[in-house]
């Protein structure tokens, strides 16, 4: 039997059409987040060892902000009406972390990613055969994520001061800006 996007939904859940707009919403204003946060990195970093790593997940993410603005362009989805704010909160966050130094920014972009791959995953799942192409999409991007993750970790993200609060309040405040993003 073939699934179909939203269609076990429960009251209260939104139609396929709304939940369509809120996964293409979100995404791009996350993609658009992650541009903002590397290139928050960067400013303070761009002539240390960190910069290649950090200029080449920054040009992943910007392949990802471009089709996600494809995809909202050919859908008539409406962008976050956040999306100033993520302009300014994803530079502060990126340069604040890069500030504490390497392995803080490094920290930064794994606790991102950790939780950004938990929201594809969801998002994969949700999606029907009715939106193949979309759910590849987010499937090939969620690797992608991961990999900067990987990466992250592999550069000394653990070894970061404070770690565990560091990433737990980074984590927390991706998540919440999931949700927002979705809805505003």
């Amino acid at each position: 039997m073939t699934k179909i996007t939203a269609e076990a939904r429960l009251p209260g859940d939104p139609d396929k059409n709304e939940l369509l707009n809120q996964i293409i919403r979100v995404d791009q204003a996350g993609e658009y987040g992650a541009k903002r946060i590397y290139e928050g990195q960067l400013a303070v970093l761009g002539r240390t060892d960190a910069a290649p790593v950090l200029r080449d997940m920054l040009a992943q993410e910007e392949k990802h902000l471009a089709k996600f603005n494809t995809i909202m362009r050919a859908r008539g989805v409406r962008p976050s009406a956040l999306e100033p704010f993520w302009h300014v909160a994803g530079f502060a966050l990126g340069a604040a972390t890069a500030l504490m130094g390497k392995e803080a920014a490094m920290a930064c972009t794994a606790a991102v990613e950790d939780v950004i791959g938990e929201h594809y995953a969801e998002q994969t799942a949700q999606l029907g055969d009715d939106e193949r192409e979309l759910r590849e999409t987010i499937s090939a991007f969620r690797g992608d994520e991961l990999h900067h993750r990987d990466v992250s970790l592999q550069h000394g993200a653990e070894t970061a001061p404070a770690f565990v609060p560091l990433t737990a309040a980074i984590k927390a405040g991706t998540r919440l800006a999931i949700w927002l993003s979705k809805r505003i």
